[in-house]
C-alpha cells in the first residue's frame, strides 16, 4: 500500500493552544496521522498518549531557523509522507505603531511571517518531490482590513497573504494547494495567552490604539467563534479538489470581508479618473 492510501499526513505549527490545539485534536479524531509540534512538546503529552499509532509530537520554535529544517525532514520521516502543512504558531502584538520598540516589532514579524516562510521552505522540497501536497496559512481578520493598534499583527499578516498569493500560482503546477485561513474573533486563548502588549505607552493614543486593546479585553471569552467548527471548516477545504485561495471563519469576518470590498470599490471609483489619467496619452 503507497502513501496516497494511507491516512492524510498533517504537519501543524503551534499546537499547544487555540487553533493548533483544536485542529490537532480533530485530525487525529478523523482518524488522520499528525505530526504536531510546540516549543514546548511536553504540552502535547495527552494527544501522543491518546493517539500512539497516530500521533507524533516534536519540538518547534518556528523563529529557530535550523531547528525548522531539521525537525520538518525529522517530522516527515516519521511517516513518511507529509500532505498537509498547517502554519498557525503565532501571537498577536497590541499598540500604536509608535508604541512598539524595535525587538517587539521584529520578534512578531520574525514569529507571524518568516516563522511561516521557514516552514514552508523547509517543506516544499517533500511536497515537490511528490508533486502534491496542501499548505494552510493562518492569517487574520486583520489583514482584510486592519485596526488602530494592530499595525505590526496586522501587517506581519498581510505579508504573509501576499506570499501566499504568489505562491499559489508558483505551486499550483505542480499539484500543490495554498490556502489564506482569515478568522474572526474565535473563542481561545489567543487574547489571554498570545498577545503582546506595546512597551512604551503614549497617552495620544488612548483613543485609537487603546481603545482597540481595551475592546479586546472586554471581548475575550465572548468571542462568537467556536475552534472547533473552525478547525472542522479547515479540514473540509484540505478534501476539495478546488480548494479556495481565502477561507473566511465566522460571520464577523465575513461580513467584514464584504463591507471591505465594498468600501475599496467605492474608492477607485471615486478617484478613478484621476488615477486613469496617469497613463501616457
Amino acid at each position: 500500500m503507497s502513501n496516497e492510501d494511507l491516512p492524510r499526513v498533517w504537519l501543524i505549527t503551534g499546537c499547544s493552544s487555540g487553533f493548533g490545539r483544536a485542529l490537532a485534536e480533530q485530525v487525529l479524531a478523523r482518524g488522520f496521522r499528525i505530526l504536531a509540534t510546540a516549543r514546548n512538546p511536553a504540552s502535547l503529552a495527552d494527544l501522543a498518549a491518546q493517539y500512539p499509532d497516530t500521533c507524533r509530537t516534536f519540538a518547534l520554535d518556528v523563529t529557530n531557523a535550523a531547528q525548522v529544517k531539521s525537525t520538518v525532514a525529522e517530522s516527515a520521516a516519521a511517516f513518511g509522507t507529509l500532505d498537509v502543512v498547517v502554519n498557525n504558531a503565532g501571537y498577536g502584538l497590541v499598540g500604536a505603531l509608535e508604541e512598539c520598540d524595535d525587538e517587539q516589532i521584529w520578534r512578531n514579524f520574525n514569529t507571524n511571517l518568516f516563522g511561516a516562510l521557514r516552514v514552508i521552505r523547509a517543506a516544499l522540497p517533500i511536497l515537490r518531490a511528490q508533486k502534491r501536497g496542501h499548505i494552510v496559512n493562518l492569517s487574520a481578520a486583520a489583514a482584510i482590513s486592519n485596526y488602530p493598534g494592530f499595525s505590526i499583527y496586522g501587517g506581519a499578516k498581510c505579508a504573509l497573504e501576499g506570499v501566499s498569493e504568489s505562491l499559489a500560482q508558483e505551486l499550483r503546477p505542480l499539484g500543490i494547494k495554498v490556502t489564506l485561513v482569515e478568522p474572526g474573533p474565535f473563542r481561545t486563548d489567543f487574547i489571554r495567552r498570545s498577545l503582546d502588549r506595546a512597551s512604551q505607552p503614549i497617552t495620544d493614543y488612548a483613543g485609537s490604539s487603546g481603545k482597540f486593546a481595551a475592546f479586546l479585553e472586554k471581548a475575550d471569552g465572548a468571542q462568537p467563534g467556536d475552534p472547533i467548527k473552525a478547525a472542522d471548516a479547515i479540514i473540509k477545504i484540505t478534501e476539495a479538489d478546488r480548494p479556495p485561495l481565502r477561507l473566511v471563519l465566522g460571520k464577523y469576518a465575513t461580513d467584514k470581508a464584504l463591507r471591505n470590498l465594498d468600501a475599496r470599490r467605492r474608492e477607485i471609483e471615486a478617484w478613478k479618473e484621476l488615477g486613469v489619467a496617469t497613463d501616457f496619452a
